[in-house]
C-alpha cells in the first residue's frame, strides 16, 4: 500500500522541529509495510487534492504567513480543502492551523486571509503564550491525553463549525480564556502542539494514517497493531512530568 503525504510550504513554515511529525508518520508507516511518498509543495506550485493523502503544514512567522496566504488564495487553498472533503487526513501546527481558520488579525491590525477550512479566527496577543502543554480528548473514538509544547502570540477562537481537539489540562491551548485547544474538521487537526507532536502521541500518528487508508479502503480498513509499550512509557512521563509541574509559563512581551 502507498499513501501521498504533502507537505505544505515547508520551506516557509518550518519553526520549532514540527518536520519531526513527518519523520514519526513515515516509520509508523514502514513499520506496517505502508509507503509514504512525501511530496514538497511550496509558493507557485499547486495541490492536486487527488494525490494527496496526507498533509502536514507547520508554523512560520507573520511575513510568511502572508506570502503563503497569498499562494493559498490563488488555488491550494481550495484544493486542500477538496482533498479533506474527500476523505485525506491533515496535520496543521501554529501558524499552518492559523491559516487554515478564516483568517489572523496581526497586532498591527493585518488582517492575513485563512482558507476557511476551519471555523475559527486568530488575532495577535500581546504577549506569548509558552510553556509545557497537557490536553485530553478524543482520538479514534478513545479519551487520549496529548502532550507538546506550545509558543504562540496569536489567541485562536472556534465557531460552531469546528470542534476542539481537546480540553486543556495544563497549559494555555487555543487562546488561555475558554480552556479548549486546537480544532477538528473531518479528519484534519490544528493544533498548537510543537514538540514535534506526533512522535510523544503514537495514537494521533495512527489517527491520521488510518483515515488516509479509510479513503483508499473503505471504513473497513484497519492498522496492524505495534508494539508501542516504549512510546507509550515515554508519553506517560513526559505527561506525568506536566501534570507535576502545573501551569508554570513563560510570558515573552
Amino acid at each position: 500500500m502507498r499513501l501521498r503525504l504533502v507537505h505544505l510550504y515547508g520551506d516557509l513554515m518550518n519553526l520549532y522541529g514540527d518536520r519531526g511529525n513527518i519523520m514519526s508518520l513515515q516509520r509508523r508507516c514502514a513499520w506496517r509495510h505502508i509507503e509514504l511518498e512525501v511530496t514538497q509543495v511550496t509558493v507557485g506550485d499547486r495541490v492536486d487534492p487527488a494525490a494527496s493523502d496526507i498533509f502536514f503544514f507547520g508554523g512560520g512567522q507573520d511575513r510568511e504567513q502572508e506570502t503563503v496566504s497569498r499562494d493559498l488564495a490563488a488555488g491550494n487553498g481550495e484544493a486542500i480543502h477538496e482533498a479533506v472533503d474527500d476523505g485525506a487526513a491533515l496535520l496543521a501546527v501554529c501558524g499552518g492551523y492559523q491559516l487554515l481558520g478564516r483568517f489572523f488579525r496581526t497586532g498591527e491590525g493585518v488582517e492575513i486571509p485563512g482558507t476557511g477550512l476551519f471555523d475559527a479566527y486568530t488575532v495577535a496577543g500581546s504577549s506569548r503564550m509558552v510553556g509545557n502543554l497537557l490536553i485530553e480528548g478524543d482520538v479514534g473514538g478513545e479519551r487520549r491525553s496529548l502532550v507538546g509544547f506550545e509558543n504562540h502570540s496569536g489567541r485562536t477562537y472556534l465557531g460552531e463549525g469546528a470542534a476542539p481537539l481537546g480540553r486543556v489540562v495544563v497549559g494555555s491551548g487555543n487562546n488561555g480564556q475558554d480552556r479548549l485547544e486546537g480544532a477538528c474538521y473531518r479528519a484534519a487537526i490544528g493544533t498548537y502542539l510543537h514538540g514535534p507532536a506526533l512522535p510523544k502521541n503514537p495514537w494521533l500518528s495512527d489517527w491520521l494514517v488510518l483515515a488516509a487508508l479509510h479513503r483508499h479502503l473503505g471504513e473497513g480498513a484497519a492498522l496492524p497493531a505495534l508494539d508501542d509499550s516504549r512510546e507509550v512509557a515515554a508519553h506517560a512521563a513526559a505527561a506525568d512530568r506536566v501534570r507535576r509541574e502545573g501551569n508554570v509559563r513563560t510570558s515573552i512581551r
